[in-house]
């Protein structure tokens, strides 16, 4: 009888530690749930900008409404340009954009308002790209300067081919447009004869069919075998690189830039969950993903 009552003591006390675990989990859940439903997801988030981030922003945005499923996301291109006046004239939520926003915009954004607030989400390489024909071995960054401003117009200068170059660059409300425009032309004009494209997929189409075509992408976009990234040099001293992320990370590839996220003011509610998400480890891990370098 005493082996029996033990027992039965030690089967209502494992019973009763169930169901107290049970019930820590259930509040546990009950305590994530609540949180959760102290977001209000019923607005659709608008982010729209700079067409090198536009698949990267579209997947943050899917992976967000997987986790939460009454959230709603629409992520759009046209430039980074486009998103920033999207934003200052209040008919976005979110701007990417692959260059820092202007003094002006800012001074046009308060002017109507908003108050822009800057995310550093990841960094980007702009590849020089051409096609895999042609000869080029490598390229300084003077030597960018004057082919993308004009002042020399033939492959036979920097040990190519006796031929025409071709300019392809984006139109400029793209921050690719103006980033490469300070960095690598030290603010000249871009050559007249440029061909002004209006998403990087198109200059890499346009470059795939022209073998003395030359154009700028974001690194992400070097993932067709029939073009290449030319290795650049920071001066005829040094040592040229190819565009990668390993080039990039050690600071040795010359041409990269910071990624952003413009906010009207420190985001709260759905646009703070999204941005938290962004920044946190899923988020970064989708930005090595999709090919750019992690802000963290």
């Amino acid at each position: 009888m005493k082996k029996i009552a033990l027992i039965l003591v030690v089967l209502m006390v494992a019973s009763l530690a169930l169901v107290g675990c049970g019930g820590k989990q259930q509040t546990n859940e009950q305590t994530n749930n609540n949180q959760n439903s102290d977001i209000d997801f019923s607005k659709l988030i608008q982010a729209r900008g700079s067409d090198t981030m536009v698949n990267l922003g579209q997947m943050w945005a899917e992976e967000f409404m997987d986790k939460y499923p009454e959230a709603q996301l629409a992520v759009t291109g046209g430039g980074s340009g486009t998103g920033i006046a999207a934003m200052i004239n209040g008919t976005i939520d979110i701007a990417l954009s692959s260059r820092s926003i202007k003094e002006k915009e800012v001074a046009d954004a308060k002017a109507n308002g908003i108050e822009p607030v800057e995310f550093v989400t990841g960094r980007d390489g702009i590849a020089i790209a051409v096609s895999k024909d042609n000869p080029v071995q490598e390229l300084s960054m003077d030597d960018l300067k004057a082919i993308f401003t004009g002042e020399k117009t033939n492959w036979k200068d920097f040990g190519g081919e006796d031929a025409p170059i071709t300019l392809y660059s984006r139109e400029s409300n793209s921050g690719t447009y103006a980033f490469f425009k300070e960095f690598v032309l030290k603010d000249e004009e871009y050559a007249t004869h440029s061909n002004l494209m209006p998403s990087t997929q198109a200059i890499v189409e346009a470059i795939k069919q022209d073998k003395n075509g030359i154009g700028y992408i974001g690194l992400a976009y070097l993932n067709d075998p029939a073009i290449v990234g030319v290795p650049v040099k920071k001066d005829e001293g040094s040592t040229a690189y190819k565009p990668s992320l390993e080039t990039i990370q050690a600071g040795q590839y010359p041409v990269a830039r910071p990624l952003f996220l413009y906010t009207n003011g420190q985001p709260e509610g759905a646009i703070k969950a999204f941005m938290d998400f962004v920044m946190g480890a899923e988020g970064q891990k989708i930005v090595q993903e999709i090919g750019f370098i992690p802000a963290k």
